[in-house]
């Protein structure tokens, strides 16, 4: 097994054990989560609403704990066969990061109109999307996801949803008080425009590390002569 670049090995090695880590954490937070007495099948809270996206977080989990296990072993051990399966996994993922992205920005408009459609869902509001929304427009200003005010229904429309300042522009005046103008399904949109370039950069930089790993392994599989 001579040839084999030792740097090359050991930031190999070094590189999917943090990986290895990331996804035991976030599979060990996602199983907690679901199996949880927080989360009980029968909640009045609706929390069933969020197993969704708990799964698909105990996925990623697990994947990317099989991938780092594979690149630390085949990089330890010197597999070609191991080092071979973290490149195909890997190179999967990136793949469908990239699609994911192209079809993100192809289809943005429909995508706008199935978010929409998701948040209209959620009127009339339930206790746990009280407590959120109630925090979201706290910070941000607004009230309701998209009618304002008149999503809270028949119940009390919150503090939150009050406006402070004397402006027509940000506020509705009602016979009931004073409410922010603006729904927190527009803030949602502004925030997201806002972080467009923080979140382009997260993604970019993912794909760097991910090109990092996939060379890494890479030259490190051509390097291991065969038995």
């Amino acid at each position: 097994m001579a040839g084999v670049n030792t740097c090359i090995k050991y930031s190999m090695f070094l590189f999917n054990l943090v990986f290895w880590l990331c996804g035991s954490v976030i599979l060990g937070v996602s199983i907690w989560l679901r199996v949880s007495d927080t989360m009980p099948e029968n909640s009045s809270l609706d929390l069933p609403s969020l197993y969704p996206a708990v799964n698909l977080m105990i996925g990623i989990g697990a994947i990317i704990m099989v991938l780092g296990f594979l690149g630390c072993c085949g990089a330890i051990k010197e597999s070609k066969c191991m080092l071979l399966l973290f490149f195909i996994g890997l190179f999967l993922i990136l793949a469908l990061q990239i699609t994911a992205g192209v079809l993100g920005a192809v289809y943005k408009s429909e995508t706008e109109s199935k978010l929409n459609d998701s948040l209209h869902a959620l009127v009339p509001f339930t206790l746990i999307h009280f407590y959120v929304f109630l925090c979201f427009a706290f910070k941000f200003k607004c009230c309701g996801l998209l009618n304002g005010y008149k999503d809270w229904g028949s119940k009390l429309v919150p503090e939150s949803c009050k406006c402070d300042i004397q402006s027509s522009s940000e506020c509705i005046i009602t016979p009931d008080g004073s409410y922010w103008s603006k729904t927190c399904s527009v803030k949602i949109a502004e925030v997201l425009e806002a972080n467009q370039m923080i979140i382009i950069g997260v993604a970019f930089g993912l794909l760097a590390v991910e090109l990092f790993g996939l060379i890494f392994s890479m030259i490190l599989y051509c390097q291991i002569k065969n038995k």
